[in-house]
């Protein structure tokens, strides 16, 4: 298994906020992942409209529903922060849209494959930066990623699917690929252009951060955990 950030990454939850750019990039970041269960609310009840039968589209408005159902908590917690959440969510609209607009599926597995692939990669990289944050931001944001029964009904239905037809495999990996490449580099370019969470991953006087190393380690563990979701689905990573 993959080693996780140390366990005392996480500064103490009273003098956090007392630093305004810890703050404003707790901000950011729960207004990124916030977008974030829209953008999947939407997509999946986009998908519903592509699945084969009545039960598929079941399964999939009812994972809709799941993500929607996060957005609350997140929305009340930039609330006690003082934030606008729609303020927090609008500078990430523009990149979230551009990196569902490359990666739109061609079909319904293609559809499946970004809901438990594309997915688990920003989850892991939302993850990956809330260890650095204080226990009650860290904890909202794990729960606000919790699995919403993507996983297994998706590798059921992607198992079946290559067991009827090989050749399904070999595209569903090509597409695996293509989507954790841009993943990767929409999780660094939102690092990257958003000042604040660039200095909460450099870390403080008071907390720890990141050097080059620990960011390469950190997307070491991003690209291993991307390769056992393509091996659980049966495909090459």
């Amino acid at each position: 298994m993959p080693s996780s950030p140390p366990d005392d990454a996480a500064p103490s939850d009273g003098v956090a906020f007392q630093d305004p750019e810890y703050r404003e990039a707790v901000v950011d970041l729960l207004g990124a992942i916030a977008y974030g269960e829209i953008s999947a609310f939407e997509r999946l009840v986009e998908d519903a409209k592509l699945a084969p039968t009545l039960e598929d589209k079941v399964a999939i408005a009812s994972m809709a529903t799941a993500e929607f159902a996060h957005l609350a908590r997140l929305n009340e917690r930039l609330a006690q922060l003082g934030a606008d959440p729609f303020e927090a969510m609008a500078p990430f609209v523009a990149a979230i849209d551009r990196f569902h607009e490359y990666t739109a599926p061609a079909d319904w597995y293609e559809g499946l494959i970004k809901a438990y692939v594309g997915d688990g990669l920003a989850n892991d990289f939302y993850r990956e930066i809330a260890a650095y944050l204080d226990t009650e931001t860290r904890d909202l944001i794990v729960a606000s990623l919790e699995d919403s029964g993507h996983a297994a009904f998706v590798v059921d239905r992607v198992r079946a699917a290559i067991a009827a037809d090989h050749r399904l495999g070999g595209r569903l990996a090509l597409w695996g690929r293509r989507l954790m490449g841009e993943a990767l580099t929409q999780a660094q370019r939102v690092a990257a252009d958003r000042d604040a969470l660039s200095a909460l991953l450099a870390g403080g006087v008071d907390r720890p951060g990141l050097d080059l190393a620990a960011i390469g380690r950190m997307f070491t563990r991003i690209t291993e955990r991307h390769a056992e979701r393509m091996a659980e689905l049966g495909l090459a990573s």
